[in-house]
């Protein structure tokens, strides 16, 4: 299987439409697969177009082809802290809109989104799992941490033979650059692809290909084996 992943959309539509171009011309190949790693609202302007964009992506090549997964941010309007376009105290802007009243659709389906996902030697999932837990994690891992988990992990996760790509920090702060907005892999167990696009106008594009175990930024020139990240 190969599947293209992104994550930490945060309403930036017109970043997400350059993102998806680098996956339009695969989407109808068998043995392939788009999973987004959540919090697809909040921050920019577009939280409701976002959404549109991944509802309909889904109803095109269904749910299972389109993997969408919860992230923070989603759980945080299943929580009644926020609406669809505004999370309170937080992102908080003077523009309001109207089209609040129909957010029950958009929680419906919010409150159907998987917390983690499984293929081949990988997790994926918005921000981690109790690593601590090896190869019970699926049994171990509370659901606030598959959401919410922070600081951000690297090394070798022991007694767990799979790889964890993730979003929710920034590979930015996990990387210690700041001008770092890219695919962070700690050549072990972990790949990171918050490229903070409120900061960089950036969403990576990974894609793992399962049957090989192979791990590649996706590029307008190409796909490129993601090297250990060193400073």
């Amino acid at each position: 299987m190969r599947i293209y992943c992104m994550s930490d959309i945060h309403g930036c539509i017109a970043e997400f439409v350059d993102a998806l171009a680098l996956v339009w011309d695969h989407l109808d190949e068998p043995d392939t697969m788009l999973c987004l790693l959540g919090d697809y609202i909040h921050g920019g302007a577009d939280g409701y177009a976002v959404l549109d964009k991944i509802m309909n992506l889904q109803k095109k090549y269904g749910p299972d082809k389109v993997v969408a997964l919860m992230g923070n941010h989603e759980e945080f309007v299943l929580l009644g802290d926020s609406s669809i376009n505004r999370l309170i105290g937080v992102f908080d802007d003077d523009a309001d809109d109207v089209r609040e009243c129909d957010d029950d659709r958009y929680i419906r389906w919010i409150e159907n989104l998987p917390r983690y996902f499984t293929e081949g030697n990988t997790i994926f999932v918005h921000a981690g799992i109790d690593e601590e837990a090896g190869d019970m994690w699926e049994w171990m891992t509370s659901e606030d941490t598959y959401v919410n988990k922070y600081p951000a992990e690297t090394g070798k996760i022991e007694g767990l033979d799979m790889k964890v790509v993730a979003g929710h920090v920034g590979t930015a702060e996990i990387s210690g650059d700041p001008r770092f907005h890219d695919v962070y892999y700690d050549g072990e167990s972990h790949y990171y692809i918050d490229g903070t696009v409120l900061d960089s106008g950036i969403i990576p594009v990974l894609l793992v290909d399962t049957d090989e175990d192979k791990y590649y930024k996706v590029t307008e020139s190409g796909e490129w084996l993601v090297q250990p990240f060193t400073t």
